[in-house]
Order: C-alpha cells, then sequence, then structure tokens
C-alpha cells in the first residue's frame, strides 16, 4: 500500500529554517509536490519535482527561499524553507502522482497520493 510520512515541522522564528522530508512506501512514484494549507484557507501549492529530480517549479510566494529535492534511493522527497515569514505558517503536505506525466502539475487534483501533513508554525 502507498504511503507518504512527512517530518520535521515545528515552530520557528521568522527569519529561521526547516527542512521537511516525505518518505514513501509501498509504490513507484514519479512527478511530488509539496502543498500547504493555512488555517481557514484551502490548499495551496508550494513545489513540484520531476521524477528524476532534475525539474522543479515554485510558488511564487516561496521562490528563492525554497527548495524542493529527492533521492529516489532513499525514497525520500524534502523541502527546504529559508527566510521563513509568519505567512508560512501552514501545514505542508506531501503528494505525490504514481504515474508518468511530463508535466509539473501546481493543482492539487492530480496528485491522487498524500501523507498526513506536518505542521509548520512561524512566530513574528
Amino acid at each position: 500500500q502507498e504511503q507518504l510520512v512527512e517530518s520535521g515541522g515545528g515552530l520557528v522564528q521568522a527569519g529561521g529554517s526547516l527542512r521537511l522530508s516525505c518518505v514513501t512506501s509501498g509504490g513507484t512514484f514519479y512527478n511530488m509536490g509539496w502543498f500547504r494549507q493555512a488555517p481557514g484557507k484551502e490548499r495551496e501549492f508550494v513545489a513540484t519535482i520531476n521524477g528524476h529530480g532534475t525539474e522543479t517549479n515554485y510558488a511564487r510566494s516561496v521562490k528563492g527561499r525554497a527548495t524542493i529535492s529527492r533521492d529516489n534511493a532513499k525514497r525520500t522527497m524534502w523541502l527546504q524553507m529559508n527566510g521563513l515569514k509568519p505567512e508560512d505558517t501552514a501545514i505542508y503536505y506531501c503528494a505525490a502522482q504514481s504515474y508518468y506525466s511530463g508535466y509539473l502539475s501546481v493543482t492539487s487534483h492530480d496528485y491522487r497520493h498524500w501523507g498526513q501533513g506536518t505542521e509548520v508554525t512561524v512566530s513574528s
């Protein structure tokens, strides 16, 4: 059974950094991504990476502050976030596609597999 497990969230001061991890098991995953959902808001795209880890795409709100990466041998994807802002506070979700797609989708509906989320709180 496919499973995605996030970790690395926590409480951090504005300007600080966090590295979120997503460990997968039970399936073959191609494009993967990070989404987040703040209290009272809809889930939004953060970053995505292709199956080989050679192509990435970022939301405008995190571009320049976030780096998505993956190591398929370790079945792990990461999101390094620097210069954190209070508006980055949200639950961060790992998402994955179990089919090949040449298009890096920024739409949550295109990702079938999801983790349970890890909470990030940025204090001002």
